[in-house]
């Protein structure tokens, strides 16, 4: 039992933003079908549903989703309802015309901007959902934009109100997994090097980095519409994430450099400060995404910079002694590609220094 507590624990301490968004979309839907019972909407499931897609795992990604499907349906809706009032389509052979005629156009504006591909589903609910009413498609029309605008608008402010989570805050911790990959992937560069075989591949590392930066990119937008609304004043997190993808950069050019082992030649003159170099460099890459995780201003890298340059000085010597080493075709180029790359991931290690320190906000100060 006490193991299955700990585990629990241990889950939900993983897992809090998700269990918040949870929290959030079932209060949207339940907020959302109480209002239409009050206000007595015909078709209100459409709230449910619309504040339900609306909350998103932070503010601006929700702002973005609820503008959106607001456009959306406002677009649909109007255009939906004017073809439906100016073309007579009494029979399957003109209905079927009339949502051709609805249709094509919005498909065309759904591809050319996204914000719009709710638009032709709107179009055809407007003409198809009790097509046979009295009322017509102008009323349909009214009453999606009225159902779809109010799920909008409990999605919103559920999303403001009820446990936030900002973009900014969510982009920071996903540049720290970023990081900690990073360190990982660098980690098994360096055994790879050596001729391990025990070692992680390479490659599902750097996939899982792909996908980290795929999602910063996500959150990046998010967080702009938040800045854009006045919802968040956080510094621009684009120079953040510009210092994890050169990283991650330079990590590729080391991993093919690393590809093959060093003959035994090569390791016994670099083999040694390259692995100290790339110790201090994980755990600076560790240390990175451990302060950027719990919101700390990042530490110092001098450790990893010490190990760097007493690899350059190896480095030297070993340009020295190239003519007198027997290396097969290609070794060499290798070796002074991975001397380039560690180059590299210097200048971009301490670029992340900064960028790192400018978008975390110290706690202040209790003495």
């Amino acid at each position: 039992m006490r193991a299955a507590a700990r585990a629990g624990r241990a889950w939900l301490g993983t897992h809090g933003g998700e269990l918040r968004l949870a929290l959030r979309v079932t209060a949207s839907g339940l907020i959302a079908f109480a209002l239409a019972k009050l206000l007595g909407l015909a078709q209100g499931y459409w709230a449910v549903f619309t504040s339900i897609i609306v909350v998103q795992g932070s503010v601006g990604g929700s702002l973005k989703a609820g503008i959106d499907r607001l456009l959306g349906t406002l677009g649909g809706a109007a255009y939906g309802a004017l073809v439906g009032v100016l073309i007579p389509h009494a029979g399957s052979l003109m209905e079927g015309v009339v949502l051709a005629a609805a249709i094509a156009p919005l498909a065309l504006l759904a591809a050319v901007n996204a914000s719009f591909r709710i638009a032709p589903v709107t179009a055809v609910i407007v003409l198809l959902v009790h097509s046979g009413d009295a009322a017509g498609p102008l009323a349909s029309a009214v009453g999606r934009v009225i159902e779809i605008g109010l799920g909008c608008l409990v999605g919103l402010g559920v999303s403001l109100i009820l446990l936030p989570a900002r973009a900014h805050g969510l982009l920071v911790k996903t540049a720290a997994r970023g990081l900690a990959l990073e360190a990982e992937l660098l980690g098994a560069a360096s055994r790879q090097l050596a001729g391990a075989s025990d070692g992680p591949a390479l490659q599902p590392i750097n996939d899982r980095i792909a996908a980290v930066l795929r999602r910063l990119e996500a959150i990046k937008g998010e967080a702009e519409h938040e800045r854009r609304t006045r919802l968040s004043g956080a510094p621009d997190p684009d120079p953040l994430i510009r210092s994890v993808r050169r990283l991650r950069s330079d990590l590729i050019v080391i991993a093919r450099a690393v590809a093959t082992p060093l003959p035994a030649s090569t390791l016994g003159l670099l083999g040694p400060t390259f692995a100290e170099a790339v110790a201090a460099l994980v755990d600076a890459l560790r240390d990175m995404s451990e302060a950027l995780a719990s919101g700390r201003v990042p530490p110092a890298i001098d450790p990893a910079l010490a190990a760097l340059d007493r690899y350059a000085a190896a480095m030297e010597e070993f340009r020295h002694r190239l003519p007198t080493l027997d290396l097969r075709d290609g070794e060499a180029e290798r070796i002074f590609a991975l001397s380039f790359a560690l180059a590299q991931l210097r200048g971009d290690l301490g670029d992340l220094v900064a960028r790192a320190g400018a978008v975390i906000r110290p706690a202040p100060s209790t003495a």
